[in-house]
């Protein structure tokens, strides 16, 4: 399964985004990998971040909550959460938004 997905970047927060990023904790790494992610990777233009990733597992909820429930990853996003902001089309419990594929080539 292949993800897209859209964010704000808030430009105060953007180079400090960006130094999160150019170092990442190896546990946040690890627990990417361990979530059957692969292929991962953030683009930042205009004031939006855009992410893709492949998901190579048979379980993608029950993957993302074991994520969501990690005690490193919930403290690295609280790093990153107040530089980022929810697009406008997201719903009310969405922080990145899933945007559709429209087209793909292997």
């Amino acid at each position: 399964m292949r993800v897209g997905q859209v964010i704000k970047l808030r430009p105060e927060y953007a180079e400090k985004y960006k130094e999160l990023h150019a170092n990442p904790w190896p546990e946040i790494d690890r627990m990417i990998k361990q979530c059957k992610i692969q292929n991962y990777s953030i683009y930042v233009f205009d004031g939006l971040l855009f992410s893709y990733f492949e998901y190579v597992g048979d379980d993608y909820e029950a993957d993302m909550a074991k994520m969501a429930a990690d005690p490193k990853t919930q403290e690295w996003w609280e790093l990153c959460k107040p530089c980022q902001q929810p697009i406008d089309a997201a719903g009310e419990n969405d922080w990145w938004y899933n945007i559709e594929e429209v087209y793909h080539l292997d």
